[in-house]
């Protein structure tokens, strides 16, 4: 029976109990918003007591189901002031599937000047002081706990951007190579954990249980078919274009297509793509004994990562990813790899999520602040964040917050969380999922890239605006079931064009628990905690007109297509109606 952890921050009491019979069957994304829609008032705020941080594994976690190693972080966002799941990878969610651990509760909050971090081991958890490690940035935060207990614990952590509770403040978690460079970066989260007194979790899976099947022989069955599946997708296999070049294949991809967001989405192309595109990087990397591909994530088979050194070899961050690569790149209109590799390191270590603070330091470059372009002086705009200035806590609490203090109006929000690396307009399935999804603009949650761009899943024209109501609807459901599983959001692709790959889900989860699903019912589940998310936004005040990009999108044509985002507000308003 899978546990849940709950840690009172305010007595300093901790409570294992088995899952209530409502959360039983659910995990990662399902448990998180769960818990939240049920637990935590909607009008409250969200770095006060009443607010709950949840730290779900997936329901494969633990197995050796390929590529089951994410983790669901949730709360109510202090940066949208909605639901809110941020997703992440590294070593942890294996860990606590193996210790048998659905989830973790964090309640209340510490008492003023108090900070603690959680062990978590097979004997249960424990609270231990750190105010030593108060200020701490996230790596050297890590290498002292690493000491203490072993370079193989998991590690989630905050930096300095959480403790002064920043909005754009992200989690830290422990990469396979034991770094602390993989984050839930989005919504805040960072901020939430901070206001709990919580620096850290360690979790240590030494002589962890392990996880149970109801049918292993039927569960191996259906992780193999699950397996090949994903080594047969051209873009998932080995030799692919993930596995190869990462997640920054897309750059290359993205700018021909035009709708590569450059300087605040004032144009579809960047002049200097081909210095920052997964080609070069890839070049860069192998020229300086870097490592190329990488598994960020435990379980992973695709290899997406990547281990980024300097000109003199020095590891500087694992991983670069697209879309750090673009918010910091392209967007402020930097076309020096080792400079958003330094940008990336920074805000890895200081606690921050790479695309809320591009997006914020790009607005501020609209603004006049500093030049875009000037790689030295973004460079400098990070650490005015990490030391917590005037300016820096401008920054530091995202891209709306920056637009209102130096007066722009052109700046790339929903519900005041910045859009991620795909310009709406050319791209207008990925639009719809921008507005409507219930966590703010994210890509992730209906990743509408694969069939507008890639064609993975049939094909629907990125520049006209019929069929993506229908598609980002689809994809958003499909995704939901997917973050509740703990699968990384990659499958999806053998998933759509390989029919044996996505029937093998639902057989999986049957092997492990006994259930007797089918894949209509794992869609349902889907379903199902979108409507949990959309029913706490509204009780937290969200109506339809939230659900809508920026203006200047559907008024200024984007080059090099000269369209505009004419997905009309009634045919936003049905996405979620299922």
């Amino acid at each position: 029976m899978r546990k849940l952890i709950r840690v009172d921050m305010t007595e300093g009491k901790i409570q294992v109990e088995e899952l209530a019979p409502e959360y039983a069957a659910l995990g990662g994304r399902g448990l998180t918003s769960g818990i939240v829609a049920k637990e935590v008032p909607p009008l409250c705020h969200p770095l006060d007591p009443s607010n709950k941080l949840v730290v779900a594994a997936g329901l494969l976690a633990g197995t050796t189901c390929a590529n089951s190693g994410r983790l669901s972080i949730g709360g109510k966002s202090p940066l949208t002031g909605g639901i809110k799941e941020s997703n992440v990878g590294g070593n942890v969610a294996i860990k606590l599937g193996k210790l048998r651990i659905a989830g973790m509760v964090l309640e209340g909050q510490a008492p003023e000047g108090k900070l603690f971090y959680l062990l978590v081991n097979k004997d249960g958890a424990q609270l231990q002081p750190a105010n030593e490690f108060k200020g701490l940035k996230n790596y050297d935060l890590a290498s002292k706990l690493q000491d203490k207990y072993g370079k193989k614990v998991g590690i989630v952590s905050i930096g300095p951007a959480g403790e002064m509770r920043f909005s754009a403040a992200s989690i830290a978690v422990t990469s396979t190579n034991g770094t602390p460079s993989r984050h839930a970066g989005r919504g805040g989260m960072g901020a939430v954990m901070g206001s709990k007194g919580l620096k850290a979790i360690v979790v240590d899976d030494t002589e962890a249980p392990g996880v149970t099947y109801a049918d292993k022989e039927a569960f191996k069955e259906a992780a193999g078919v699950f397996r090949d599946a994903l080594r047969e997708h051209p873009v998932t296999k080995p030799g692919g274009g993930l596995a190869v070049y990462g997640t920054n294949v897309l750059t290359s991809i993205i700018n021909e297509a035009g709708a590569f967001p450059t300087r605040n989405f004032t144009a579809g192309q960047f002049e200097g793509a081909a210095k920052i595109s997964g080609e070069t990087m890839h070049d860069v990397i192998k020229e300086r004994g870097g490592n190329p591909t990488h598994s960020g994530c435990s379980t992973c088979i695709i290899q997406c990562s990547n281990e980024y050194v300097d000109k003199d070899k020095n590891y500087v961050t694992s991983a670069l990813e697209y879309e750090t690569i673009w918010a910091n790149g392209a967007n402020c209109g930097i076309d020096d790899l080792d400079a958003i590799a330094e940008i990336d390191r920074l805000c890895d270590d200081y606690g921050l999520d790479t695309i809320e603070t591009g997006c914020a330091v790009a607005v501020a470059m609209h603004a006049g602040v500093k030049a875009f372009g000037d790689a030295a002086a973004a460079i400098e705009l990070i650490h005015e964040i990490g030391k917590g200035t005037p300016l820096g806590r401008i920054l530091g609490n995202g891209t709306a917050v920056t637009g209102q203090a130096y007066g722009v109006s052109h700046v790339p929000v929903v519900k005041r969380q910045s859009l991620p690396a795909y310009d709406p307009r050319a791209v207008k399935g990925i639009g719809v999922t921008y507005a409507t999804t219930t966590m703010g603009a994210d890509h992730t949650a209906g990743y509408a890239i694969a069939t507008n761009i890639l064609k993975v899943g049939g094909f629907v024209d990125p520049l006209k605006p019929e069929g993506q109501v229908d598609l980002s609807r689809n994809l958003k459901i499909a995704i939901a079931g997917i973050d509740a599983a703990g699968l990384c959001v990659f499958v999806a692709f053998a998933a759509l064009d390989i029919p044996s790959g996505l029937e093998a889900i639902p057989k999986m989860l049957n092997g492990q628990y006994g259930w007797n699903l089918t894949l209509d019912d794992v869609m349902e589940y889907g379903k199902q905690i979108i409507k949990t998310e959309l029913e706490f936004n509204r009780a937290a005040g969200f109506t339809p007109s939230d659900d809508r990009l920026p203006e200047f999108f559907s008024k200024e044509p984007l080059a090099p297509h000269n369209v505009v985002f004419d997905v009309t507000d009634e045919e936003l308003d049905t996405v979620l109606d299922f």
